[in-house]
């Protein structure tokens, strides 16, 4: 019987230090971006972050609304002068606007879509020259409810499941050029529920994954071997209930 030894390392150095040394992570500032750039930090890479909100952690910060493809390109570009190149992006930016169709304003529900899914396209728009040159890699969030439909949640189910067949067509596009991972989530415990009514929020005892767990896993992704990508992975807690 063959056995793994203990030592062997679960990742390529080479691959890990290459993906990691220059991490765009837009939505950076809070919830499971926030845990990326941990994640790539603790791993011994650099990350940069794009969000309209300072990071807590003192991680380089580029002003950006993801929605204005301008002002992403505009930042894409600053990181690229600062840093030198870019060997990674995480989108990670997302919004919601929970309610009934005819509850949730237009504005409201066109923002959602905006930040969500134009805001996954901007990103990939301005990085992909960059992350050409060096094969680099990507990896984009979606959502469980990206593969399934939940009441009052119209805009974001819209804007997950218009990310999960963007990133699908992406991989495809840009296969043997640059590595794609759909990123499809279960509930974690972030602040995106927070300020949110009591219906639109975890039921008390609700299973949900720490942030950093799914972090780690999206690092691990971006780490394989040239050659080697992992196209879609679904992180979810054990007890997940929207899990199709």
């Amino acid at each position: 019987m063959m056995t793994m030894s203990t030592s062997s390392p679960l990742v390529d150095a080479a691959a890990l230090t290459r993906a990691l040394r220059s991490v765009v992570v837009t939505g950076g500032a809070s919830g499971l971006g926030e845990a990326v750039v941990g994640a790539v930090y603790e791993s011994g890479g650099a990350a940069s972050v794009l969000d309209v909100r300072a990071p807590r952690d003192g991680a380089a910060f580029f002003p950006t609304d993801v929605s204005d493809f301008a002002a992403v390109s505009g930042a894409i570009e600053a990181v690229v002068r600062e840093r030198g190149e870019i060997t990674s992006l995480v989108c990670c930016a997302g919004i919601d606007a929970c309610g009934p169709i005819d509850g949730v304003s237009a504005e409201a529900w066109d923002r959602v879509t905006r930040v969500n899914l134009i805001g996954v396209a901007n990103a990939v728009r301005a990085g992909l020259p960059h992350l050409e040159r060096g094969g680099g890699r990507i990896a984009i969030v979606a959502s469980t409810l990206g593969l399934r439909a939940f009441p009052d949640a119209t805009a974001y189910c819209a804007s997950k499941f218009g990310v999960v067949g963007f990133t699908r067509a992406l991989a495809t596009e840009t296969a043997g050029r640059v590595g794609i991972t759909l990123v499809i989530p279960g509930g974690m415990a972030t602040p995106f529920f927070d300020g949110r009514t009591e219906q639109y929020k975890p039921p008390p005892g609700a299973a949900l994954n720490r942030p950093i767990d799914v972090a780690r896993a999206i690092v691990f992704a971006l780490a394989q071997p040239p050659g080697c990508e992992i196209r879609e992975m679904v992180v979810c807690p054990s007890k997940e209930s929207s899990w199709p």
